[in-house]
């Protein structure tokens, strides 16, 4: 165990890990985070579990893929007998708890069933953590959490009406005074109708300061989770005019494959977000808005650090810093997410490891294929807390931190989806239960296994834009035969064993005799 006490856990909500100065972007200016990037490691290749919130969410939470947590889609009960974040660190004597945005459902079916008192449990129905502060990114009056403060602090700041998060925070005022809404686009380059110090990215990080400081000396782990830049696409100024058209990346399409799209992704590319994006006016008045909401953020990521380092909490502080998936914005015709181009699926992961046995690696963009269950065991581990094999499907990273080659480290990452929720369902006349997705992309393939439908299929090496679906190649068949073989022992070795460490297990294994067991003796 080294000398970290604490975990900052910081994560944005649909932010591409191609959208970041760190990442290469040419224009975007990210210098708080890339400031941190200097201070550990940014993995390049890292991929979330699901590109939905909720599903890979719980996959960050519990360190388990989304086939195992068995929560495919956004407020899906996770299973009241999932071990998250919280099962692990508290008994290491961490506070836990969030501030900001998760789309946690409490399994309220079982809890009642089993009668249980969630009042000594709060964590059966906040994933786990103390809920500091719980926003569902959305409608913070809807929700009966009593924790819902941000419309109670925009109303104490001057910001009138039933939902300050609507019509102050989210939409911008037109010429006559009137509430022009964030959730119409073509709103998007306007500034939001409060001061940038009342924003939601300001509320949370100061929400954050504050419990750090009220948690005094004992150690924690925070999970900050800022809800922008998910839309609505608002900013308030001067993010909003940060950048403009001019800025943007030119949007990752063409019309062989809009022509040739596979049947699940056509039918995504006829959803309303996905027509809008389509036109160059759409992308060209969103992109701009959504890279100043990026912008913000990295603003109070540099207010926050400068804070942690005030009150000496660099030195024993572990943070990483990442996103629960990206946004299409345009790209490959489609808008939102829950497809697996890279776009969707690849994520920024950022790991900055206080430990002197990690000062080798500080600066270094490290490639190998990182997951995002691999961050629970990773904190685990720097803690010093006992590994959970039987239940946890990621690896450390802190061998990678302190500059160690593991031999074996994998060559395939996975991700899932389920679209049984989303307008495509109804277009391809599918039920509910036929509408499962399972993506392995390895060092050169992109496989993605649809229930139902032909595979998607892409040569990264050859096309890194995904622009050609080999998915009926007949050269390719061999290609796609292999990795639906992955995907099928992928599958064979999930964690559904839960109940009994591998430990336990050893120490029972072949001691029938012992216990009395005496089957099959002469």
């Amino acid at each position: 165990m080294g000398n970290v006490r604490n975990i900052l856990f910081i994560m944005c909500d649909q932010l591409r890990a191609d959208y970041l100065g760190c990442s290469g972007h040419p224009a975007i200016r990210t210098p708080n985070i890339d400031a941190l990037a200097a201070r550990g490691v940014s993995f390049t290749r890292a991929y979330c579990q699901a590109p939905v919130c909720g599903p890979s969410r719980m996959s960050f939470y519990t360190g388990r893929y989304m086939f195992s947590h068995g929560a495919t889609y956004n407020n899906v009960p996770l299973r009241v007998d999932e071990w998250t974040i919280g099962d692990y660190l508290r008994p290491l004597g961490l506070r836990t708890g969030l501030v900001g945005k998760t789309h946690f459902q409490a399994d309220r079916e079982t809890i009642a069933r089993l009668g249980i008192d969630v009042a000594g449990h709060p964590g059966l129905v906040q994933c786990g953590f103390e809920a500091w502060e719980r926003d569902d990114g959305l409608h913070p009056d809807l929700s009966a959490d009593p924790n819902l403060r941000y419309n109670v602090w925009l109303r104490r700041h001057g910001y009138e009406g039933d939902n300050p998060w609507h019509s102050a925070a989210n939409s911008a005022e037109g010429p006559g005074g009137e509430i022009l809404s964030g959730w119409h686009m073509r709103n998007a380059r306007l500034p939001a109708r409060v001061r940038a110090e009342h924003s939601e990215t300001a509320y949370m990080t100061g929400l954050a300061m504050e419990t750090i400081d009220r948690l005094g000396e004992a150690p924690w782990c925070l999970h900050l989770s800022y809800i922008k830049p998910h839309w609505p696409y608002m900013a308030p100024a001067p993010y909003n005019d940060m950048y403009s058209a001019a800025d943007i990346l030119p949007a990752n399409r063409n019309q062989i494959e809009r022509q040739a799209a596979h049947p699940v992704v056509a039918a995504f590319m006829q959803h309303e977000e996905s027509r809008n994006f389509a036109r160059d006016e759409v992308r060209e008045t969103v992109i701009p808005t959504y890279m100043g909401l990026i912008s913000e953020i990295d603003d109070h990521v540099g207010r926050l650090m400068a804070f942690l380092g005030e009150r000496g909490r660099l030195d024993d502080t572990l943070i990483v810093f990442t996103s629960d998936h990206g946004d299409f914005l345009g790209d490959h015709w489609l808008g939102e997410k829950e497809m697996f181009h890279e776009e969707a699926v690849r994520i920024p992961m950022i790991v900055v490891d206080p430990d002197g046995r990690s000062d080798a690696t500080r600066g270094r963009k490290d490639s190998r294929l990182v997951e995002a269950i691999d961050l629970l065991p990773t904190f685990l581990d720097a803690l010093g807390g006992e590994a959970a094999p039987h239940r946890l499907e990621g690896r450390s990273l802190l061998p990678l931190l302190a500059g160690e080659e593991p031999g074996d480290w994998r060559d395939a990452v996975f991700s899932e989806g389920d679209y049984a929720w989303r307008h495509a369902r109804y277009i391809l006349g599918l039920a509910p239960d036929a509408t499962r997705a399972i993506m392995v992309r390895t060092e050169r393939w992109k496989h993605v296994a649809f229930a139902g439908f032909r595979p998607q299929l892409f040569d990264l090496e050859a096309d890194p834009g995904e622009l050609r679906d080999l998915g009926e190649d007949e050269d390719h068949a061999a290609i796609r035969r292999m990795l639906e073989e992955r995907i099928a022992g992928w599958l064979k070795a999930r964690r559904l064993r839960t109940t009994m460490s591998n430990e336990a297990i050893a120490a029972r294994t072949g001691t029938a005799k012992q216990r009395g067991y005496l089957f099959g003796v002469w």
